[in-house]
């Protein structure tokens, strides 16, 4: 399995941290030291958890399971909407859709409804409408693409989801756990790492540490694929 050196990392800035005053107990045992008000992260204890985490969204894909992106946090989201796509995975990067894991049956029937609309409209079937309806639809197949548009796909509840922010994301992560299903994502060094099952000690808010970070989960979801390819 593909791993970015310590010196990648060191060069995406996955080892900038918070600053002292907004550090998490818990987040202790991952960081490194401080320097000048900031909190930095011990690089090789990222990579550990950073390989343990890949390791298990790897095993999920090769037993043909799902992994949802989830993102809404702005510098992070067409970053983790490119991975999903790239590993072929879900994504949500607009706005957590409250109830998804736990009144999943709701959530399928706007998946559908989306699904039918945009359908509709490619096809042509929409022109029979006035255009006042027509507009109307296109609004509502707009509202339903940010909440519901990288979920086309999804047709039972994932395995795991893959969070950027743990705080940012707590909704999401407080079903995924009623769901018991299991929660990877980055740690930064203001996160409480035990909210997560897989934790990831990197930078959350830097464009360069989020791509490296998620590119890596991404890579290991598709060599999972390619292996459970390989059986069949």
């Amino acid at each position: 399995m593909s791993l970015p050196t310590i010196s990648e990392l060191l060069q995406s800035g996955v080892h900038f941290g918070h600053q002292k005053s907004r550090w998490h107990p818990k987040m202790k045992p991952y960081l490194f030291t401080e320097r000048n008000g900031i909190y930095i992260i011990d690089l090789e204890k990222t990579l550990e958890k950073l390989a343990e985490a890949a390791a298990h969204v790897k095993k999920i894909a090769m037993g043909g399971g799902l992994v949802l992106f989830v993102g809404t946090k702005k510098q992070g989201q067409k970053i983790l909407e490119k991975y999903a796509k790239d590993c072929g995975m879900p994504f949500v990067t607009e706005r957590w859709v409250g109830g998804f894991f736990t009144n999943f049956i709701n959530v399928s029937k706007l998946i559908k409804k989306y699904k039918s609309l945009k359908e509709q409209k490619e096809s042509g079937a929409l022109h029979k409408y006035t255009k006042k309806e027509q507009s109307d639809f296109g609004k509502e197949i707009e509202k339903l693409q940010k909440t519901v548009g990288g979920l086309t796909e999804v047709n039972k509840l994932p395995e795991a989801i893959f969070v950027l922010d743990a705080k940012k994301e707590k909704t999401a992560i407080a079903e995924a756990r009623k769901k018991k299903i299991a929660i990877v994502g980055f740690c930064d060094a203001n996160t409480n790492p035990e909210l997560l099952d897989y934790p990831i000690p990197a930078n959350d808010d830097a464009v360069k540490s989020i791509d490296i970070i998620t590119k890596t989960i991404a890579e290991a979801i598709k060599e999972g694929k390619t292996e459970l390819k390989n059986k069949n």
